[in-house]
């Protein structure tokens, strides 16, 4: 039977809070939103991630598009994309039991972490997720007492000096030892049904993806000698998304990939899993000044969020996200922006060049979906910032609470 796909317009029910006709991230929505709700505010807009979505699986064509729920798991998002038919990519019980709640059909998963405790794949197993990776004889043998209730990809190591989150530093084996893994496989009477790589985060470039693709068909033709009919190339995430740079347009960064990916059998199944770039481009960040110092002939503005809040990705992602004051401009100063905590080392930005703020006045940080809100703490007793998710002007709600 097929699968019930929610419809994208389920949300007619939820209360109309802005203009339909107004874009959320637009100045008079956000002052609107502040006015309402007070700050700070984590906006998400569910048509962004839809745009996003429905332009990256435009750009790779019979590819299956797995969410990587890591770096936004929050449920606009992911309803939004249940509703375009995207498939998900879980690795840890939360995220689990997350789709559990939005009723996501285990199908429709797969569980990357390649490194798992034994709860860890029986909680998957439990709610009928059984594709999962590993990247070492140890987390191979694992799953001899699973063998018949699941699939396995192994995750190949590809480091790519351009990406700007290395991924392979912590996973995946290198290339010459996949043909050990197949053997011991073979051995243990178990099938790997393909591999994983993931080339690293916010990639400048395509070429180790079109690297990596030909490698991994050359060992899939090693494991195809071993007994093992491997059917499945998971090519991971990574597709670049603009910050304070523009980069590659996602057409162009994914034609050299749509062209290794041609080389493949016809009948291999190809998945990728994108998360920054569904995700980033759908959130802002919005804060007040609730206070200002002027020192050494620098005005200092102190929001109530920051590096301990929505602003983490700059510690932990390496990202720094273009910010705009909602004020009218005018003469500018050299200007630091510093978060709410007693901490020294929460500051956001301190070589900006910003109009002279007042008490109230409000600070946006635009593509702040990925690893932001989602990494974010209450350090110090600050709450993180209050998410709001419309839909064409509807507010939603969180659908993965209890």
């Amino acid at each position: 039977m097929a699968e019930t796909v929610l419809s994208p317009r389920s949300v007619t029910d939820e209360p109309l809070e802005l203009d339909p006709a107004l874009d959320p991230f637009a100045h008079e929505s956000i002052k609107h939103l502040v006015t309402r709700y007070g700050s700070p505010l984590f906006v998400i807009d569910a048509e962004r991630v839809r745009r996003q979505y429905r332009r990256l699986a435009a750009a790779l064509p019979g590819v299956d598009l797995h969410y990587a729920l890591k770096p936004l798991p929050h449920s606009s998002v992911i309803n939004t994309l249940h509703a375009e038919g995207a498939y998900f990519d879980l690795a840890t019980n939360g995220e689990v039991e997350l789709v559990r709640r939005l009723k996501v059909a285990p199908e429709r998963c797969i569980h990357t972490h390649p490194i798992k405790r034994d709860g860890d794949i029986r909680t998957a197993l439990a709610y009928g997720v059984n594709r999962f990776v590993i990247d070492n004889s140890d987390e191979l043998r694992k799953f001899v007492k699973y063998r018949n209730r699941s699939s396995l990809l192994i995750r190949v190591s590809f480091r790519s000096p351009e990406a700007r989150c290395d991924l392979s530093r912590k996973f995946g084996c290198e290339p010459e030892a996949v043909p050990d893994l197949f053997r011991l496989a073979a051995d243990l009477r178990m099938k790997i049904d393909g591999l994983s790589f993931h080339v690293g985060s916010q990639a400048a470039g395509p070429a180790m993806f079109a690297e990596a693709i030909a490698r991994c068909s050359e060992l899939m033709r090693v494991a195809a000698q071993m007994g093992h009919t491997p059917g499945i190339l998971d090519i991971g995430g990574g597709f670049p998304v603009d910050y304070l740079q523009r980069c590659m347009p996602i057409e162009e960064f994914c034609a050299p990939i749509r062209a290794a990916l041609k080389e493949l059998s016809p009948a291999m199944r190809v998945i990728a899993e994108p998360g920054r770039y569904i995700a980033a481009p759908a959130a802002i960040s919005v804060t007040s000044v609730m206070g200002r110092a002027l020192r050494d002939g620098r005005w200092w503005y102190y929001l109530d969020d920051g590096l301990y809040g929505s602003y983490s990705g700059q510690v932990y992602d390496h990202a720094t996200y273009p910010v705009e004051a909602l004020v009218p401009t005018g003469e500018m100063y050299p200007s630091v922006l510093a978060g709410p905590t007693c901490d020294s080392i929460d500051v956001i930005n301190e070589h900006l060049e910003l109009p002279k703020l007042d008490l109230g006045d409000l600070i946006v940080g635009r593509a702040m979906g990925a690893y932001t809100w989602a990494s974010a703490s209450e350090f110090n007793f600050f709450p993180r910032a209050t998410v709001l998710a419309l839909d064409g002007g509807r507010l939603l709600t969180d659908r993965s609470r209890r």
